[in-house]
């Protein structure tokens, strides 16, 4: 007999973790986006993208346009004196403040972003005119094989891609043959949107750039015009069209002198040589890559809107951020196509875009997505330190709070653009791809070296006052009273001060793992000396010692703790859960009159990480409901003018999309530590905070912090099975929330202490677990 119940044990685990889940990890066809025609606006458009270059498919009647961009198109000249922040130091900003001097330091901080450049570029656009009758009827995107289709009410078709193996871009239009093709440079573009609409608007018009007419040139079925930048920058916009019997293709490719003397002739070699292969020959490599791609993890939760979000922004990794690609700034991959510059410069804002941004791969083991990113902070480390000498007075390193693509600080309201703990924030993305990678050798070649010389400046920054505490000359809360004299705040804000501490224990984990046994106790005495966290008598999480926020507001800052960082949990006692529950109901009273759509994103990861639930899916529910364009994308104001905030614009970022996957992963799935800078102190949580409306659900490999891979299913709001896998040998601990149930493991000696499972697993070796 036990035999025959062994293979009926493990039947039931099969069944359990394969019941609602996508095995093969492609998304289904019917979450798909798919939009009814007309798409009158490129914001609208079907998103596509190989991580450098982008498009957005949009069109009406019988002409379809396509949208360019390429990631790293940017005018980098300084609006102002050059390198103004070696004149306009920090060190010169403390004077001023402690003189009340605030518009003094506000002119030199904030002016250099006023003008239009630094700035990311648009690419142009192609516009294919059909036959007069033909009639788009529908767009739509395929998310398995990363290709747009538009279709027409005659049975016409047009599909695309950008290839992932190429840096190309290649149409087929079967079923009628284009009248025109017709390319247009971003002058062509501005001036059409001028007469046609009254001007453009978002971040200016790229008519302010002062560049010379693009020189357009035509060979045989090839056309394509050359821009001259600033700085020696000058980029080609390339297409070239070829009719195969019935179906005409089209290739469009995008150099600049970043790639070769002869970007000319390169753009030609790169559209000819996709040509002569063909769509299906170019489409294989294509479909293997995005295949591996999806099969590294997938989630299935019983809400149409969600999992069509959630699959929707993990696709976003793919199309819009590569290993050896520019990372993806406040628009991605997809610029304004208005004749307009985009909103806020399309640049790198370290206060919370970048940050949350790249928050949602390391769950879904997308990590050379994620990558990309920090790759970018890598290689320009040695700027970095110049930063942090010429502006802050320290050795060390510090990335701009706002900054171009070279890592040039842009200014901005001074309190977030130039505040050191912009750094903090972003080292901790190392911090979090060497836990959940379990990578030993990025944290000693790249997570502990990088995040190190962050903690060496801010080391430089800090004092100790007369009780002992280190302190900074100058505190903020991101974004809090803007740039009024108010924002300046006393050192420490609790945004500040969690983000140091963060970072000091981070650091403490990360030398102890690397080996460093003397820089262990560094980091830790720097992170004890930070003190402790600002409340009131109720245990509210104040702005600092001495303000409390007393009124709607779009930035989490001053409770950052609780999220993103795992500074303040529940686990950590009676003291604890009083200031989590005495904050949350704080700013539920204050409403969310001035929330922007990544707020509310943000927020269903923060309850969700607190076990918050319902609280969590409804935070999430009205995102997705009211703050996301019909293609997907983010955008800031509310959409429907529900009074779910006051803002009410349109301009779309895409930070508040990956929060939004990341909440659907903090419902599923938890593992950090309750006491970080402990090394190995994680705990996975499976279903942690599933609302009860998601009663089935499942996920394949999400990953938890310690590198495990993790899978299970729950039904009827029962967790069902689980699988975790160790990419290491260690001791897995598992959280107890089974409802009083007992798993039947897969191996013996599953010990418990509390609430806590304990196991210690080989490298490799995998635990299974069924109820």
């Amino acid at each position: 007999m036990k035999p025959i119940k062994t293979i009926l044990l493990l039947l039931n685990l099969c069944c359990v973790l394969t019941v609602g889940a996508q095995v093969s990890g492609l998304p289904e066809a019917r979450y798909n986006l798919l939009l009814k025609a007309p798409i009158t606006s490129w914001d609208e458009g079907i998103p596509l993208g190989n991580g450098l270059t982008g498009g957005l498919l949009w069109g009406e009647n019988n002409t379809i346009r396509l949208s360019l961009d390429r990631g790293d198109l940017w005018d980098e000249r300084t609006f102002g004196e050059k390198e103004w922040w070696k004149k306009y130091t920090y060190q010169k900003g403390v004077e001023m403040v402690s003189q009340k001097k605030f518009t003094t330091v506000n002119g030199w901080w904030d002016t250099p972003y006023n003008g239009v450049s630094p700035t990311k570029l648009p690419g142009g656009r192609v516009e294919i005119k059909l036959p007069v009758g033909q009639i788009v009827k529908d767009f739509e995107l395929k998310l398995a094989t990363a290709e747009g289709f538009v279709r027409f009410s005659s049975g016409a078709v047009i599909k695309g891609l950008y290839s992932a193996s190429e840096p190309v871009a290649l149409f087929s239009i079967k079923g009628a043959v284009p009248d025109a093709v017709d390319l247009l440079s971003t002058s062509d573009v501005y001036r059409r949107n001028t007469s046609e609409k009254g001007g453009p608007s978002s971040g200016g018009s790229v008519s302010k750039l002062g560049y010379p007419e693009a020189v357009k040139g035509k060979k045989g079925n090839a056309q394509w015009y050359i821009q001259e930048a600033a700085e020696g920058l000058k980029y080609c916009v390339y297409v070239e069209k070829k009719i195969v019997g019935k179906e005409t293709l089209l290739a469009v490719s995008i150099t600049s002198t970043t790639d070769a003397p002869d970007f000319l002739a390169l753009a030609e070699k790169r559209s000819k040589a996709a040509l002569t292969k063909g769509y299906d020959a170019v489409l294989k490599p294509h479909k293997q890559w995005w295949n591996a791609f999806w099969q590294k993890s997938s989630v299935n939760v019983p809400d149409t809107a969600i999992q069509k979000q959630y699959n929707l922004v993990q696709y976003f990794y793919g199309a819009a951020s590569r290993l050896n690609a520019p990372p993806m700034p406040l628009q991605g991959v997809w610029t304004a196509d208005n004749g307009s510059l985009p909103p806020w410069k399309g640049d790198y804002h370290n206060d919370l875009n970048t940050q949350m941004t790249y928050m949602a791969y390391q769950g879904s083991g997308r990590f050379d997505e994620g990558s990309s990113y920090l790759n970018f902070l890598w290689d320009r480390r040695d700027s970095f330190r110049a930063f942090a000498r010429d502006f802050y007075g320290t050795g060390g390193l510090a990335c701009p709070g706002v900054m171009s693509y070279s890592g040039q600080p842009l200014g901005g309201w001074g309190q977030y653009s130039m505040s050191p703990s912009m750094s903090a924030w972003s080292a901790h993305l190392f911090y979090l791809h060497w836990r959940y990678s379990a990578d030993d050798k990025f944290l000693k070649e790249k997570a502990y070296p990088w995040s190190s010389e962050v903690g060496e400046c801010m080391l430089g920054l800090l004092k100790k006052d007369d009780k002992g505490i280190l302190k900074l000359p100058l505190s903020s809360s991101p974004e809090i009273f803007d740039n009024s004299p108010k924002s300046w705040l006393e050192p420490n804000s609790n945004y500040d001060l969690m983000s140091l501490k963060m970072l000091f224990l981070a650091l403490k984990e990360m030398a102890e793992a690397s080996g460093k046994r003397n820089e262990v106790n560094k980091w830790a005495e720097a992170a004890a000396a930070l003190g402790d966290y600002h409340t009131n008598a109720n245990g509210v999480l104040l702005l600092d010692e001495n303000n409390e926020l007393e009124q709607s507001h779009r930035h989490l800052s001053n409770i950052i703790g609780l999220y993103p960082f795992n500074l303040i949990t529940a686990e950590n006692g009676e003291k604890a859960t009083k200031v989590i529950d005495a904050s949350l109901r704080s700013w539920e009273k204050l409403g969310t009159s001035q929330w922007c759509g990544y707020s509310f994103s943000w927020m269903s990861c923060l309850k969700a990480r607190v076990g918050d639930a319902e609280g969590a899916i409804k935070d999430l529910d009205i995102f997705v409901k009211a703050f996301i364009l019909r293609n997907g994308f983010h955008v800031n104001g509310d959409q429907t003018k529900s009074g779910f905030s006051s803002f009410t614009y349109r301009p779309f970022t895409l930070e508040g999309n990956f929060l939004a996957s990341q909440a659907v992963h903090e419902m599923l799935l938890q593992s950090w530590s309750s006491t970080p800078g402990k090394i190995n102190t994680e705990v996975i949580r499976i279903f942690p905070a599933v609302p009860k409306k998601w009663a089935d659900a499942s996920f394949t490999d999400l990953r938890a912090e310690g590198g495990y891979k993790v899978s299970a299913s729950r039904k009827n709001n029962l967790t069902t099975g689980f699988s975790i896998t160790a990419a290491q040998g260690g001791l897995v601990k598992i959280k107890d929330n089974f409802n009083g149930r007992v798993p039947k493991w897969n191996v013996k000696n599953v010990n418990k202490a509390g609430d806590i499972y304990e196991i210690k697993l080989a490298k490799g070796q995998k635990l299974t677990a069924i109820f």
